[in-house]
Order: structure tokens, then C-alpha cells, then sequence
């Protein structure tokens, strides 16, 4: 059944120019050119949006006969936004959405004093979630994936990134890609996967026999059962070296798996200035990295993706950059990296982080929560989603607000008052 969506606020449609490529600087921040006027609707037919016009219009021509309060007229749902904004469907590029296990217990560790790497070297951090998520059957691992992906699209995500990297061997990677392929088939969000077997080193085995494991062995089993799109290496001094990462992830590319990198979370170790020199796709954190690698990612094509929530769970008080990219027009992103550490799959709460952080305006921040993450997605044309367009997906969110800015203003509540995926409407 096709669906009319009518009498919206303000309307962001992140339309402008060339889908194929993110927004940058004062592109991002400019309201004339991202969101319509109140009064707006759309009409959705097939999981897509076929007419984006004045409201008015749009009943005149497809409903003539709705009443302003039945919920369907003429063969069609009607949603009445009621003068509240509508903006598109989250679109969070960095989650590491199975795990399972509590670290609840690292906070006071790092209260103490303790750094990440030495809760690490303690045996929490990953390998404690490693051995937990290790223990979990396939089923378990199915319904911890879509109990998080629903939680997601709770809070306005229509589509994600989900990683494994919580196996570190070639039976429970492979256990994890599969629950993904699962649970992208039976969530309303949609889910795509990245093979992280690169996340830690295990302690069954050493440095260089787990490496050579993950070029013959995992890599290659994870590309003939085709269930990942992406790999990612967590590049990162005490983990993965620049080396390291760049030779997995140029295997990783010669069979098929675009890259995606960690790096530069916790020191500049020029990670990101080697995701420019392969063709990452994106380079998630990046808080510390220079800005000549940011400039060279950009002018590279590198989506840099900032993960405020990290810092915040990790009582950091300098926050990412986030800003200096919008001032030099380098394209950015921001994501949840929902995991057990960072244990939020919020994307308003990481535009809350951002706004109110890191000083970037709520269009922004909504760009790179939609439109920007979303170019990472493609191969290389316009995305079907991030941005509301006739012919494009219709997935959105209606806010509790009038206004678009609205949508990261309130954290600790969920701003999002309805939402539709690939155009059917989700009950929350």
C-alpha cells in the first residue's frame, strides 16, 4: 500500500548537488539548500518516495477524500506530521552491533586511572568481550544482532554498518558475518557488514601466525560465502601498526572488500595518512591525526568519521575536531561506534555530542549523520538513502519538533516521534 506522509514543518531533504559526493563545509551548515519550508509531503510507493510537493497538493491529486484524521483514504495510509519536521533516516557508518558480555565494570577501572590498553592487557576490554561473544550459538548471536538493530531504528536509523572483530578466530568471524546476513533480512534496518577479524590480537596465538590467519584464512572464506562488504583493520599503536593494517587491507582489496580503518584514536600514529595512500573508504576516529592527513584524505576521497561517544564514555575532555573539518571543507562524517565500551546506539545523542561538544550547528551534524555517511555505502553513483528525493528511498523520521534542528537537542530523550523504512511504517 502506498503511503502519504502530509502537513510537515520543516523538511530536510540534504539534496543538494551531486548525491555521489558528501557535503562539505559551508554546504552542510546552509538551511536554503538542504531543508524545504513547512508544508511539504511525500508520496511513497515501493519503498520509495514518487512526489515530494505541497501537502495540499498531494491530497488534492492522491486522496481527495481524507478527512484530516482517518489513517487511510482512497487505498492509501495517510500519516499527518501535523506541522512537526521530517528529516531522513540516520545512516550510522561505524557499529559493532553482536557482542555480548557486560564490561559495565571498566568505568571504575578507568576512574582509577587505568588506561584502555591497560584494562586490555588485564584481560578486559576486547578479549573479555571475545571470550563471551565466543560462547554464544548462531541463534544467540541472530538476536542479540536484531534486538540492537531494532534499538537503532528506535532512535531514527533506517541503515548501519555492523562489524565483527569480537571472534578473533575463523569459526566465530564467520559466525558473526552470517548473524548479520540474518538479521539484515528480518530487521526493518538495514544492515551492512564489515569483516574486522583485525580488531585484536587473540591470546591463543602469536602475532604472525593470527596475521597469516587472517590473509589465507579468514579473508578468503569471508569473500567466497560473500558476507561482508567491507574490512577494517584496528590500526592503533599496541594493536594493529600502520604496516600491519596496510597489508591486510590491500589483501582485503584484491579480493573484493573495500578498506575501512581504525586509526589515529588514541595517538597519530598516521593511519589516516595511510588510508589516503591505499583509497580507504573511510577513517573512523581520527581524533588525533594531523592536518595535512586530513587535507590529503580528503583531496584522496576518505571519508573521515568522527566518533564523539568514544571520547565521552572514556571521560575525555578533548573532544574530536569535528569542527576544524567544517571550517577547511574536508568531508566528515559522524557515527554511534556502538560497542561495549561506547554503549549507546544514539545517533541524537552523538548530534547532541557534536552540537553541543564540539561547536557545529544541528544542519551539520545532520549531514553527517545521513547524506555523508551514506556516499561511503556506494560504489561509486548516488545512494538510494541519506537524503529524501523523488526516486530515492523513503526512509525518514518525524520529529517532535517543528524544526529540523530539533532532531539533536534533546539528550536522554528520543526526539523521533515516527519513523518509515524503505517505506513501510515502523511501529515503535
Amino acid at each position: 500500500m502506498r503511503v502519504l506522509v502530509v502537513n510537515a514543518g520543516e523538511l530536510a531533504h540534504l539534496s543538494h548537488g551531486d548525491l555521489s559526493e558528501p557535503l562539505k563545509g559551508q554546504e552542510m551548515s546552509d538551511k536554503e539548500l538542504n531543508v524545504y519550508e513547512k508544508g511539504k509531503g511525500l508520496l511513497i510507493g515501493d519503498g520509495k518516495v514518487l512526489k515530494i510537493a505541497d501537502s495540499d497538493e498531494l491530497i488534492s491529486e492522491f486522496c481527495p477524500s481524507w478527512d484530516g484524521s482517518k489513517e487511510k483514504s482512497d487505498g492509501i495510509s495517510v500519516v499527518n506530521a501535523r506541522g512537526n519536521a521530517i528529516i531522513p533516516g540516520f545512516v550510522d557508518s561505524h557499529t559493532h552491533l553482536i557482542w555480548s558480555g557486560d564490561r559495565s565494570n571498566e568505568m571504575a577501572l578507568r576512574q582509577s586511572g587505568m588506561s584502555y590498553s591497560e584494562i586490555s592487557e588485564i584481560g578486559g576490554g576486547i578479549t573479555k568481550t571475545v571470550r563471551s561473544t565466543r560462547e554464544c550459538t548462531l541463534d544467540e548471536l541472530i538476536n542479540i544482532g536484531s534486538t540492537n538493530a531494532n534499538k537503532a531504528l528506535m532512535l531514527g536509523t533506517t541503515t548501519l554498518e555492523a562489524k565483527s572483530g569480537y571472534g578473533l578466530n575463523l569459526e566465530s568471524e564467520i559466525a558473526i558475518l552470517r548473524a548479520y546476513k540474518v538479521v539484515n533480512g528480518i530487521s526493518s534496518c538495514n544492515v551492512y557488514s564489515t569483516w574486522l577479524g583485525a580488531h585484536d590480537f587473540p591470546s591463543d596465538t602469536t602475532r604472525e601466525d593470527y596475521i597469516d590467519e587472517l590473509i589465507h584464512k579468514q579473508l578468503p572464506e569471508v569473500c567466497k560465502l560473500g558476507i561482508a562488504r567491507w574490512a577494517d583493520v584496528f590500526c592503533e599503536p599496541g594493536w594493529f601498526t600502520v604496516d600491519e593494517s596496510k597489508e591486510i587491507l590491500l589483501a582485503s582489496s584484491e579480493m573484493g572488500l573495500s578498506p575501512r580503518v581504525h586509526a589515529d584514536e588514541f595517538v597519530d600514529s598516521n593511519g589516516l595518512d595511510m588510508a589516503a595512500d591505499i583509497g580507504c573508504v573511510s577513517a573512523d576516529h581520527v581524533a588525533c591525526s594531523n592536518d595535512d592527513a586530513r587535507s590529503k584524505a580528503d583531496a584522496s576521497g576518505v571519508m573521515q568519521t568522527f566518533l564523539p561517544g568514544t571520547q565521552y564514555v572514556m571521560g575525555m575532555s578533548d573532544f574530536p575536531p569535528i569542527k576544524s573539518c567544517l571550517e577547511n571543507s574536508w568531508a566528515f562524517s559522524i557515527a554511534s561506534d556502538f560497542n561495549p565500551n561506547c554503549n549507546s546506539i544514539s545517533m541524537p545523542f552523538v548530534g547532541s555530542l557534536a552540537t553541543h561538544r564540539c561547536g557545529i550547528d544541528p544542519i551539520a551534524a545532520l549531514v553527517a549523520s545521513t547524506r555523508n555517511p551514506a556516499t561511503t555505502f556506494s560504489d561509486g553513483g548516488p545512494p538510494d538513502f541519506g537524503s529524501l528525493r523523488e526516486g530515492g528511498d523513503a526512509s525518514l523520521n518525524i520529529l517532535r519538533t517543528k524544526s529540523v534542528d530539533g532532531w539533536c537537542q534533546s539528550p536522554g530523550m528520543n526526539p523521533i516521534l515516527q519513523t518509515i523504512s524503505n517505506g513501510v511504517i515502523v511501529k515503535l
